[in-house]
């Protein structure tokens, strides 16, 4: 309770017109959850509008919506949109009966809402108790939004300057390898405290303090990950198969080897998930039909990898490969090397750079490479510019308009259909603040110390714009700069695998992975060809373990 007597934790709101659903769903809710939240029902829609606002003007949270109508599914799909303008990270869920998926209004009414993104799923309306299954629901949009939003204590605290590039980079890292975190200024009394305690200043360097009492001052990235428990450094020297890279295809690769009795490593220089760990929400994965984020997805896979066995380097590179008698030799940074019958190479793709100066100097002071979704609150209420046309551009927008009062996504084509999902194309195109700027391209920018304004090209002409922020999302570079010249490359990077390499021998013989070094395969989105998809990079990391496998223990030659 606050001063006046209000509950002021976090609220789950319930709407519904008819009384026994109603009671059902506040019942079951009540049960579990009153101790943490306040649970608010109410019996029409111009309550439940008028307590999400009452609650927005006093700074009080709501978790999580669930409205539901019998007679008409649309307007409680309506809600559901309104009280996001009062609440954009609120969980929206419209309640329906078991079956009502059945009903074509009621179908009709979850298909439209979820392709404009008004809402993030339906919940079943419990008809008994316990109803287990209405709460694994609940607990995972509660989970989402304690994870995205709720306040209190966090695994991990950042404290510094937030456009401090240093205390940028560290929430990115936090962000994209799924360690739930929080960031506070020295300004924050908890900030000043955990400084003081550790006997740095408020200008000095970050501060990384743990749940446990300890503490790491500015942190490199390889002290980061040793503190929060991950490997850094190889237990020995020679295992079947290393992979380089723990992008989607990487961990998939990691899975089935491990799973089939491989001894394998991975090697991975910077964050779990690879390009597709810094997404907001993937709806497109099969699986999960309500969307997973992509560093959930990641360590989701991360730890399925190491589960079967599978050792996990992080904040580390691969330099090198070499040939030894009958093994590959990776050499690591810090002079480590590691022998390995087979190597899969999946090192992924990296966002291409503008190459405009006064933007590089930006970088972490509004200008991002990117989804940087750790980086979105800090532009609350601000305007901000997604640069790219593609799946990533999509979702980074989407995400960035929670906080944003307006989210410009520029292009260079005519349209977004030509390279973005229809789904995503729905959504942006439904937002309220987002808009497409098309036919424009950015050539130019500047702001002190911090970004203030793009110069867009448009046609011959040209034009400056207001921008808080700035988040590229553009072409693919491949880490493939440091690989051997046996592994044949095409022109912009991307490794050249099975018929695809120069002649040697008959392409219908070869494996579709392999590389022109025998031993050595590619898989995701860093093979020429690959379709730089999520799903299709975790097909070929799963694909290309059966021809490792036989390549080890025995079996095919390659070319």
């Amino acid at each position: 309770m606050n001063d006046t007597g209000e509950a002021c934790g976090p609220a789950i709101l319930v709407l519904h017109g008819a009384a026994a659903p109603r009671e059902r769903v506040a019942g079951e809710l009540a049960r579990r959850y009153a101790a943490d939240y306040e649970i608010v029902v109410c019996e029409t829609g111009a309550a439940a509008e008028a307590e999400a606002l009452h609650r927005a003007s006093r700074g009080r949270d709501i978790a999580l919506v669930l409205a539901g109508d019998t007679e008409d599914p649309a307007a409680a799909v309506e809600l559901l949109r309104r009280v996001a303008a009062h609440h954009p990270h609120a969980r929206r869920a419209l309640l329906i009966d078991f079956g009502g998926w059945g009903d074509e209004a009621t179908a009709e009414a979850v298909l439209r809402a979820m392709a404009r993104g008004s809402m993030d799923y339906y919940v079943l309306i419990p008809w008994r108790s316990p109803d287990e299954l209405f709460h694994r629901t609940v607990a995972e949009f509660l989970h989402e939004w304690t994870r995205a939003h709720g306040q209190g204590p966090r695994e991990v605290t950042v404290v510094g300057r937030h456009d401090a590039p240093r205390v940028v980079h560290l929430r990115t890292l936090l962000t994209r390898n799924g360690i739930p975190h929080a960031c506070l200024t020295p300004a924050d009394p908890l900030g000043d405290r955990l400084l003081r305690d550790a006997g740095l200043s408020d200008d000095g360097p970050a501060l990384v303090a743990f749940h446990d009492g300890r503490t790491l001052r500015d942190p490199s990235d390889v002290d980061l990950a040793r503190a929060f428990g991950f490997r850094t450094a190889p237990t020995r020297d020679t295992v079947e198969v290393a992979i380089v890279g723990a992008g989607p295809a990487g961990l998939a690769a990691a899975v089935y080897a491990a799973a089939d009795g491989l001894d394998t490593l991975v090697v991975e220089r910077e964050a779990i998930g690879g390009q597709a760990g810094s997404s907001s929400l993937i709806r497109n994965y099969l699986g999960f039909p309500r969307g997973v984020s992509g560093a959930d997805l990641a360590m989701r896979a991360y730890q399925q990898a190491w589960v079967f066995g599978a050792s996990i380097l992080m904040m580390r590179s691969v330099e090198g490969i070499v040939r030894e008698d009958d093994h590959l030799v990776l050499g690591l940074d810090g002079g480590e090397r590691v022998r390995a019958r087979a190597v899969i190479l999946s090192g992924g793709v990296s966002y291409r750079r503008l190459d405009v100066p006064e933007l590089e100097a930006l970088i972490g002071s509004g200008v991002h490479y990117g989804a940087s979704i750790a980086e979105a609150p800090a532009y609350e209420g601000g305007h901000v510019h997604v640069l790219g046309g593609g799946n990533s551009a999509g979702q980074a927008a989407l995400h960035l308009a929670r906080y944003a009062a307006e989210v410009s996504v520029v292009v260079r084509g005519p349209a977004l259909e030509a390279s973005m999902s229809r789904y995503l194309v729905h959504q942006i195109e439904a937002h309220p603040r987002i808009r497409v700027l098309t036919d424009r391209t950015v050539i130019g920018g500047g702001g002190t110390p911090r970004l203030a304004e793009l110069v867009l090209r448009h046609g011959t002409g040209e034009e400056r714009v207001p921008s808080d922020a700035l988040f590229v999302l553009i072409g693919a570079r491949p880490h493939t700069d440091w690989l051997p010249a046996e592994v044949a490359r095409d022109r912009w990077g991307f490794i050249l695998t099975g018929p695809d390499l120069p002649a040697a021998g008959e392409p219908a013989t070869r494996s579709r992975f392999a590389t022109g070094m025998p031993g050595v395969f590619a898989a995701g989105d860093v093979r020429h060809g690959s379709l730089k998809r999520v799903g299709s990079a975790v097909g070929e990391g799963a694909g290309v373990v059966g021809d490792v496998f036989a390549h080890v223990r025995g079996g095919i030659e390659q070319a």
